[in-house]
């Protein structure tokens, strides 16, 4: 165990966090470079955005079996096959001329996905002496929202540049570099002992596992719902042909508060969660009454930025503490809910926009957001009052 005033291996959390840029990176390219590849594969765009949707699928399925089944595995070379996995499916991506082959790809890469996401908090945390474990994942954590605030668009303009097929080309030549990082900067870690495991029945039973999972589960259900429609959303605001503007100021407002969230989530993990939540529906408050005042609503989307920035760091914090020597198991079940969370807030949102329109949508949010501030406050161990 590393002492407690050790300094953070940063080389080895930064490898974690690229790991998280290369997944976010192949998951959401496709839908920036949507008319490319529609037009190369001679499919309709339809067609390619679900490229995004199988590889969510093959995250939604995998995370919990595959953790189940590797709980014993060393650490490293299961977090190197994760990462080699990407140089595999995105090659394929990039040379294929097929679309069913590249579906197959796109299917694996959430697999691998969801294995590399249950074990990237659970091998920052065993880096570092308890007391630091939240500021280590948060370093971990952050190739995600970089690579959604930047990453996506600079993609995006690359592809525009030179192809879309080069550019996931280049996503597997990242991929073997960082194979050569990790086994240059992380120790290696064993498994599990299979005498000594939990069933992952026990694990969800853990106090406090149950009330991270739903507070995380209704913080990403309100946040996809909003994040998914926004431009329909926009529209009485007249924003909705600047939503690439709003998304980016969500973008810069959630990078911000990642740096407070580090530094503080070790000692104030409740109060941080808490104060998230409450600015989250405060945000919705807002956007609710004032949804036609293109003040009101870049207030509010910098408000929303501000609250959902840190919610990875957040969660699999708490999952990490709640969890103990299970981590990794929780983690899974964090992977499994988020993927279920944002494919659920798309069908909802979905449903609501053709139902009542998208001014109904900030009342949702509060309606959703409310029960799981209560769970939040009331869950003691899921939250601690202080650093355990």
């Amino acid at each position: 165990m590393p002492a407690a005033g050790a300094r953070l291996p940063l080389s080895a959390l930064l490898a974690l966090a690229s790991a998280g840029f290369i997944t976010i990176l192949t998951e959401a390219l496709p839908a920036g470079l949507l008319s490319q590849i529609s037009a190369d594969l001679e499919v309709s765009q339809s067609l390619v955005g679900q490229m995004v949707t199988i590889y969510a699928i093959g995250s939604l399925v995998a995370a919990i079996p595959l953790v189940a089944l590797t709980r014993t595995w060393r650490r490293r070379p299961l977090l190197i096959t994760a990462i080699s996995g990407f140089a595999v499916v995105n090659t394929v991506t990039a040379l294929s001329n097929d679309y069913a082959l590249i579906m197959d790809a796109r299917f694996l890469a959430g697999v691998f996905a969801g294995l590399l996401w249950a074990l990237a908090a659970g091998y920052a945390g065993r880096m570092v002496a308890p007391q630091q474990q939240g500021r280590a994942i948060t370093i971990a954590m952050l190739g995600a929202p970089v690579a959604l605030s930047i990453g996506i668009p600079a993609g995006t303009l690359l592809g525009a540049m030179v192809g879309w097929r080069l550019t996931f080309g280049l996503l597997s030549i990242m991929a073997v570099l960082l194979v050569g990082w990790v086994l240059w900067a992380l120790p290696d870690f064993p498994g599990q002992r299979a005498e000594r495991r939990l069933a992952l029945s026990s694990v969800f039973r853990l106090p406090g596992i149950r009330p991270v999972l739903f507070v995380m589960f209704a913080v990403v259900l309100a946040h996809n719902i909003l994040n998914t429609y926004i431009v329909p959303f926009l529209k009485p605001s007249g924003l909705d042909a600047r939503a690439d503007t709003v998304l980016l100021v969500f973008g810069i407002a959630s990078l911000v508060v990642i740096p407070a969230i580090g530094m503080l989530v070790d000692r104030h993990l409740r109060l941080l969660v808490l104060a998230s939540m409450i600015l989250f529906a405060a945000a919705s408050l807002l956007l609710a009454f004032r949804a036609d005042h293109s003040v009101a609503i870049y207030i509010g989307v910098i408000a929303w930025g501000l609250a959902f920035g840190g919610a990875a760091t957040l969660f699999q914090t708490a999952s990490a503490k709640a969890a103990g020597v299970e981590a990794d198991a929780a983690q899974s079940m964090i992977v499994t809910g988020w993927n279920a969370a944002m494919a659920g807030g798309g069908l909802a949102g979905g449903l609501l926009l053709d139902s009542a329109g998208a001014t109904i949508f900030p009342a949702v949010l509060l309606a959703i957001l409310l029960p799981a501030l209560l769970v939040a406050w009331t869950g003691r161990h899921g939250f601690p009052p202080r650093s355990r």
